[in-house]
């Protein structure tokens, strides 16, 4: 794993934005396409924007994947991450080819249709975060580190449930949907690249439980240490807790 560290949370998405396009740039150009993961949330709203305006990455051979989703909510709900994909990434690049999570549907069908497509050639890069409790997608603690299923069915425990009140996408802990659909983590360190996007402050105890603590189910992120293609971009909120060994990779 490589952590850059940035002065503040645009510094971070441009740089990241950078590292992203030129990720699927080469790939398009060594294999005619590339395959991608997206993550959501606020933390990625100003990542995505930066690389959605990255000059010379050919969006009509780029597959989109889609990280995780609620179970039970519709697509025009403010919080859904099809309605946020399509809005911040699909729409403004004009990506053509994407697989939404359906969480309307069956969830069993929904996890084995999408892996079955997932499965026909591997993801290039896939783009993530951190949750305040450690998660990656929404696979919270303690995450299922051992299934080989491509997207499994979970239950939010109640840190990630109000996470998603903090940020401003439910009014009250009551409405969050209790399970999500979300990519397994094998599946995620699957991606020949990741790429971490995780600014501001309220990320920075799990930044640093995720860094510096032990590889762990109870801390999902930290799996991605074990990842030798994972970039992992913080700012100087989020990398607050960190030792000096890390903090010195600042740029």
């Amino acid at each position: 794993m490589r952590i850059s560290v940035f002065p503040d949370r645009l510094t971070l998405a441009r740089a990241a934005a950078r590292e992203a396009a030129s990720v699927i740039r080469a790939t398009v150009a060594a294999h005619g396409q590339a395959r991608i993961v997206a993550a959501t949330g606020t933390s990625q709203m100003a990542f995505l924007d930066r690389l959605t305006h990255e000059a010379g990455v050919d969006w009509s051979k780029v597959e989109l994947f889609h990280l995780d989703e609620y179970v039970g909510l519709p697509d025009h709900h403010p919080a859904s991450f099809r309605k946020y994909l399509r809005e911040r990434l699909i729409q403004p690049a004009g990506i053509a080819r994407f697989e939404l999570i359906d969480g309307g549907g069956d969830p069993p069908a929904v996890c084995d249709a999408l892996g079955r497509k997932l499965a026909a050639r591997p993801i290039d890069v896939a783009f993530v975060g951190i949750g305040e409790n450690g998660h990656l997608a929404f696979n919270d603690p303690p995450a299922d580190f051992e299934t080989e299923q491509p997207y499994i069915v979970v239950r939010l425990d109640d840190l990630c449930r109000r996470q998603q009140v903090g940020e401003g996408w439910f009014k009250t802990i009551d409405e969050v949907p209790e399970r999500a659909i979300t990519m397994s983590i094998r599946q995620i360190l699957k991606a020949r690249a990741i790429v971490a996007i995780v600014p501001e402050s309220r990320k920075a105890g799990a930044v640093h439980m995720c860094l510096e603590g032990e590889v762990s189910p109870m801390a999902p992120a930290s799996i991605l240490r074990t990842h030798e293609a994972t970039t992992l971009f913080l700012d100087a909120e989020s990398a607050a807790l960190l030792t000096r060994e890390h903090r010195a990779e600042r740029q």
